[in-house]
């Protein structure tokens, strides 16, 4: 039997758009994807301009911005790797795509970005129930729309944002985000520099060399942090007041904090061994991660800065094994924005002043690509059953994707005077689970081993109960 339901519009196709696309599309309902990029405007002048944003390269649906990496994707022991595995059962197309344009990485998932990009993108507009709409969408109250999810990310458009500043009665908030070279692989001297991943940890791609290191004495470490500190940096002016998220701290703001605070961060040089000196520990490690399917790009990882582009080429130069860097994208900062999700949303991501409006994605105050998706995946499928006249209640908090939503709908509220700041995926979100202090044997276990088993058993607690949520939307198509 066919149904025919009424179209939900998604205003954003980054990660977040996108996956909610998908899962709407999937259950059967009808979309349409609203995307600034690639819109055309022309001026007073009569001049025609395509849009963009001060960050994104392309026009493609879900670009990836900032780093490559999905971060680790090992479910039993990593928070985010258990969100990629519960997103991975619920037909994420995000995680679909990105499992088929891996790129060598260590324990994480990193992917080909231009070819995970284009997956995404042939997937959505190939789909039958999507329609894409190259337009800025510049209002919400005065559209017949019953049915949309606002998932325009970090990077929502200046008119777009005083719009929700309004709905919200709120306000939102903004931070700095940076974003970190990129290196042509063949300009890295690899006389110096040598390929290992971290304790020789192989990835989903099975490679335990997925990054190149390059070692720093204590002199070259000191120097380093020295031009870093003097550098010319990016004046911001009136937004020298927002404040930079945690999770992507410039360097040179990291270094401001204390001279040794790199080599605890980005480049702490433990699990890695220089096989041309293998006795000599060095005094830091600059990794650098690959960044295409074809190896010929690679990233500097951690090394987001605001340095003017004039300096940032000199001083990563004087980085052992980078003298002769070639640099494909330099790096630099935009402005995030998010709402105050605790005080605005409801457990099923709608806006308590406009029911019929919800928000996915980093504007929600979630950090992170995967989170990101993941809270697009919940807001399609909440979308989908609000089409079909169902109601669906979020996940158990006892999942990772059940502990995000309940952390950004309510869980911060736990201590009113505390602001509310974007927040990865973390064990401590989901409730705690003891694991056993003695074996089988009655032997003590030691309590970094029993710090393991408790979030595998937190992992596996996870699995079952996201199971149970999926089973009685079982899907069987996949991207």
């Amino acid at each position: 039997m066919t149904h025919s339901y009424s179209p939900v519009h998604i205003i954003g196709g980054g990660l977040a758009g996108s996956e909610a696309a998908w899962q709407l599309a999937q259950a059967g309902v009808p979309v349409v994807i609203h995307e600034m990029r690639g819109s055309a405007t022309t001026d007073a002048a009569g001049q025609t301009t395509t849009r963009g944003t001060d960050a994104h390269q392309t026009d493609g649906l879900a670009e990836l911005v900032c780093s490559n990496s999905f971060r680790s994707d090992d479910w039993e022991f990593n928070a985010v790797g258990l969100l990629h595995a519960e997103m991975r059962r619920a037909n994420s197309l995000i995680m679909a795509c990105a499992d088929k344009h891996q790129v060598p990485a260590g324990g994480a998932l990193a992917v080909d970005r231009e070819g995970f990009s284009q997956a995404v993108t042939k997937a959505l507009t190939a789909h039958p129930l999507i329609t894409l709409v190259r337009e800025e969408v510049t209002s919400l109250r005065d559209k017949d729309w019953d049915n949309v999810i606002c998932a325009t990310g970090p990077l929502t458009s200046e008119r777009l944002s005083d719009v929700i500043l309004e709905l919200t009665g709120e306000g939102h908030l903004s931070f700095f985000d940076a974003i970190a070279p990129i290196v042509h692989t063949d300009s890295i001297d690899m006389n110096i520099a040598w390929r290992q991943s971290r304790y020789d940890k192989e990835g989903p791609g099975g490679d335990a060399a997925a990054y190149i290191n390059c070692p720093m004495t204590k002199p070259e470490y000191e120097a380093f942090i020295d031009a870093l500190l003097d550098g010319p940096k990016a004046d911001f002016k009136d937004w020298e007041h927002v404040p930079y998220f945690d999770g992507c701290l410039p360097i040179e703001v990291m270094a401001e904090r204390g001279r040794e605070t790199l080599r605890f961060g980005p480049m702490k040089p433990v699990g890695l061994t220089n096989p041309r000196d293998p006795l000599v520990k060095p005094h830091a490690i600059i990794q650098l991660r690959q960044d295409n399917a074809l190896g010929t790009l690679y990233n500097m990882v951690g090394f987001q800065t605001k340095l003017k582009h004039g300096a940032q080429a000199e001083v990563f130069r004087m980085i052992p094994g980078l003298q002769n860097a070639q640099f494909a994208r330099l790096g630099g900062l935009h402005r995030n924005t998010f709402i105050q999700s605790p005080k605005v949303l409801d457990r099923n991501l709608r806006l308590k002043s406009l029911p019929s409006l919800r928000f996915a994605g980093q504007i929600t105050g979630v950090e992170g690509y995967v989170e990101s998706s993941a809270i697009g995946l919940l807001a399609g499928r909440f979308a989908a059953a609000q089409a079909k006249g169902e109601t669906l209640d979020a996940p158990p908090e006892t999942t990772a994707l059940g502990a995000l939503i309940a952390h950004i709908t309510g869980g911060h509220l736990a201590d009113e005077k505390a602001s509310f700041q974007p927040m990865n995926i973390n064990y401590g979100l989901l409730p705690p689970l003891e694991a056993p202090k003695v074996d089988e044997n009655g032997v003590k276990i030691p309590l970094k081993e029993r710090g393991r088993a408790k979030k595998r058993l937190m992992s596996l607690r996870a699995l079952r109960d996201i199971d149970q949520w999926l089973m009685p939307q079982s899907e069987t198509t996949n991207a």
